[in-house]
This record gives C-alpha cells, sequence and structure tokens, in this order.
C-alpha cells in the first residue's frame, strides 16, 4: 500500500509525520511555509488515518511504508519531522534507516518500546470505555481535553475534532471488518517487535517537549535528549501535547531555524518562550 500524501515545493525533502490524534492536515501552515522557503514537503498520511485506508489484518509497520513512500519518490535522503506518534515513527527511521535521514525534529515524540505510564494509561483506559461504549462524541472530547494545551484556541480545537472523529470512523470501520473476516476465535495479526536504539542516530535531533504535556511524554522527550547523540532539547511552557497547532507560527519559525541550520544542534538545554 503507498500512503496517501500530498507534495508541495522544491529543494531539499522534509517529511512531516503526523499525531495519532490527528492526519496529515495538522501540518497545513507549516507545510506552506516551508514550501516557501525552499524545501519539498512531504505529507503522509498513516494506515487508518486521513485518506490513508486502514489496514487490520495484514502486519506491517509505519516505518516501513515512509520509507517505501521516500523510495516510490526517489527521495534517498530527507528530514524527518514527527508529532507524538509521528515522532515515533520518525526515530525508528532514524534510527534503522541513518543514511536516510539529514535531521530529526520530534514534537512530543513518544520513545520507541516505552511502556506507558500511570496518566498515559489512565487516558487509554478511559477512551477505550468510550470507545466500547460507542460514545464517540465523548472520546473525540477526552482527546481534545488531553492533548491540546490550555492556550489552544476555538480553531485548533475544532480541527483536532475532526480530524480525530474521522479516524474513529475509518478505523473502527476497519476493525469490524477484520474481526468478521477472521475465523472464531482468532485475532488480527500484529507486527513483529522491531529492536530501535535512538543511539544509531546520527542526524542532528531538535527534542521539543510541551509545558503541559503529560508527564509520560515529558518524560520520552528527556530522554530521547539522553539517547540520541546529536540533540538539542527544547521546552516550550506554554504547549500541550500538539504545540504545531496551538501556536503555528511559532512552530514553524523554530522548525524553519533548525532545518536552515540543524548542526548547530548542541547538548544545552534551551526553554522557548
Amino acid at each position: 500500500m503507498t500512503l496517501a500524501h500530498d507534495v508541495a515545493g522544491d529543494g531539499p525533502a522534509v517529511v512531516l509525520l503526523h499525531s495519532s490524534v490527528c492526519d496529515r492536515r495538522m501540518w497545513d501552515e507549516q507545510r506552506d511555509a516551508l514550501a516557501g522557503a525552499g524545501y519539498r514537503v512531504v505529507r503522509p498520511d498513516f494506515r487508518g488515518f486521513g485518506d490513508t485506508p486502514a489496514e487490520a489484518v495484514r502486519p506491517y509497520r509505519d516505518a516501513d511504508d515512509v520509507v517505501a513512500l521516500l523510495d516510490t519518490l526517489g527521495i534517498g535522503r530527507a528530514a524527518l519531522v514527527g508529532a507524538s506518534f509521528g515522532g515515533t515513527v520518525a526515530v525508528e527511521i532514524a534510527a534503522r534507516h541513518p543514511e536516510r535521514v539529514s535531521a530529526l525534529a520530534l514534537l512530543c515524540a513518544g520513545l520507541p518500546g516505552r511502556e506507558p505510564g500511570p496518566d498515559l494509561m489512565a487516558f487509554d483506559e478511559e477512551e477505550d470505555a468510550l470507545v466500547s461504549a460507542g460514545d464517540l462524541d465523548a472520546a473525540v472530547e477526552l482527546n481534545v481535553r488531553t492533548w491540546l494545551g490550555p492556550e489552544a484556541g476555538e480553531a485548533a480545537r475544532r480541527r483536532v475534532r475532526a480530524m480525530q472523529r474521522h479516524a474513529f470512523a475509518v478505523q473502527l470501520a476497519a476493525d469490524a471488518e477484520a474481526m468478521a473476516a477472521l475465523p472464531a476465535g482468532t485475532a488480527a495479526d500484529v507486527p513483529a517487535d522491531v529492536p530501535v536504539d535512538p543511539a544509531a542516530i546520527t542526524a542532528p535531533a531538535l527534542v521539543v517537549s510541551g509545558g503541559h504535556d503529560l508527564a509520560d511524554f515529558r518524560a520520552m522527550s528527556g530522554r530521547l535528549a539522553e539517547l540520541i547523540p546529536a540533540a538539542r532539547p527544547v521546552v516550550l511552557p506554554w504547549a500541550g501535547h500538539l504545540p504545531s497547532l496551538e501556536r503555528p507560527a511559532e512552530v514553524t519559525d523554530l522548525l524553519a531555524g533548525f532545518l536552515r541550520d540543524p548542526a548547530g544542534v548542541t547538548r544545552t538545554s534551551s526553554r522557548e518562550r
């Protein structure tokens, strides 16, 4: 399966990988600004998000899907920008295929292989209960309330509602179809675990965390900044989990500055206000 995607601009490739709360539309402002700044910007939708159909039976890895898309587009090397789950995927690609990644920007990213802590487990349990009860409106609002920081405006909240509701619809329909196709008493396949070592990443990395994000993600950002050899940690005190939607212009400027000079990364922690 080739991921649904769009491409804008010409120049060095930058790939924008979305959160699992959203789809590629979360990067609208960044796509336009980076394309205008002289980059070839690629935005894919992971399976089950946006315009890419879900795949609930055959095992797959999102990182492999992204690498396959780059091959299809003739892109040998790219900068990766990943938000949340998209950041987890970016870390996996950069660790497994370091020669393919020129720079790595991680916005509130997950750490591959890390078990969820109490905050994330509580969220997962509440979301699962609401979805199982068929109360998708409440499940959507739970996501909006959890993942957007206190300064997020109503426009950002509307966008997250629309993207999350669409993802629920696509994924639940695929799950129902897959379960109906399976013999009784069997379960859908899951992809095999692949070891991911962030210390194998050779690209300079910008590791961004939000001051209002869940403790789990703040801890994972801190650990990624420790493990990736050329990493610069940045804390955004105003941000929740989706800073690129909460203050799009500020995050675009942060990313553009990093992409202009990724080799300028240091291990000195900084706070952006």
